[in-house]
């Protein structure tokens, strides 16, 4: 089955043929060439000028069948053409309802603002773990073969943020390409949703308070998670590639997690010892957050 823009080509090039054809068909009957082609396309397009001069029985026929030839070829090309265009808004319409949908019955997810370079990684990676991504943007031409479920819009806007799901989703990245951008989206995801886990980013040092301040969890800036592990690289490459591996690869036979022990685990109030994780899971836990935010590195197995 020829594909719709193909059909539309074909219809060009018969209305083609039949200009050729009838402009041939004049030159024939001893029109000049200008006056041909004149005749040919007042004819086709039925604008029902008069003849260049009067038409002998031969004319006349060969001018009936162009007109037929000629209305039928651009009645054809025109069909082809809004069937198409129909049809392409169509399934377009058809598919973001379905994708809407979808995204209505997410909960727990992970939306990103902003589908640049670094929207795009933490996609990748995000998804990597497993999660679900959704992401929003307002330039449609950036989404193009996107794979993810995606909103089109401004990113500040609460509604656009509710037809991401951000009233269910669990964490909220804000990678757009400005610090005030980024502060918007930050006070409208914790407006919308308290219990967002919000990880924002910074170009420069003096937004970071800004956005712990406007509800941001975390706040990261590229440049300068950049700097330090390029400093790490050059000062000892080794300890930073094998974090890199450790952090990102998947490729060792062990990786680092979090873990959250709940109110009324069986691991809460129990020390390491006598919960015999390493035992049960082959884990080794490297450190421990406490709730006032503190961390015990490398525990002592007595501790709770």
């Amino acid at each position: 089955m020829l594909s719709p823009w193909l059909r539309v080509g074909r219809g060009l090039g018969l209305l083609c043929a039949v200009v050729v054809i009838g402009t041939g068909g004049y030159l024939a009957f001893g029109f000049g060439l200008l006056d041909a082609l004149y005749q040919t396309v007042t004819t086709i397009s039925t604008v029902g000028f008069r003849e260049v001069h009067p038409f002998s029985t031969g004319e006349k026929v060969f001018t009936i069948a162009l007109i037929f030839g000629g209305v039928g070829s651009a009645l054809y090309t025109f069909g082809v053409l809004l069937e198409t265009l129909v049809e392409g808004r169509l399934s377009e319409s058809m598919r973001r309802r379905r994708m809407q949908h979808r995204i209505d019955q997410m909960s727990g997810h992970v939306v990103i603002c902003g589908w640049g370079r670094v929207g795009r990684t933490v996609a990748r990676r995000v998804a990597g773990y497993g999660a679900t991504v959704v992401v929003v943007d307002s330039d449609p031409e950036r989404l193009e073969g996107i794979v993810h479920p995606f909103v089109i819009g401004d990113a500040t806007d609460d509604e656009v943020m509710r037809a991401a799901g951000i009233e269910k989703a669990s964490t909220l990245v804000a990678a757009l390409t400005t610090d005030a951008d980024n502060l918007f989206v930050t006070l409208s995801g914790r407006s919308l949703n308290q219990s967002l886990f919000i990880v924002a980013r910074a170009r420069l040092a003096s937004a970071e308070a800004k956005l712990f301040r406007a509800g941001a969890n975390r706040v990261v800036n590229p440049q300068e998670i950049g700097g330090a592990r390029m400093a790490a690289f050059a000062l000892q490459p080794n300890v930073a590639e094998f974090l890199d591996v450790v952090m990102h690869d998947g490729s060792l036979e062990f990786r680092l997690a979090e873990v959250t022990i709940p109110q009324g685990s069986a691991l809460a109030g129990c020390s390491l010892r006598d919960s015999h994780l390493r035992d049960r899971t082959g884990a080794l836990v490297l450190a421990l957050r406490h709730p006032d935010g503190t961390f015990t590195t490398n525990p002592d197995p007595d501790v709770v």
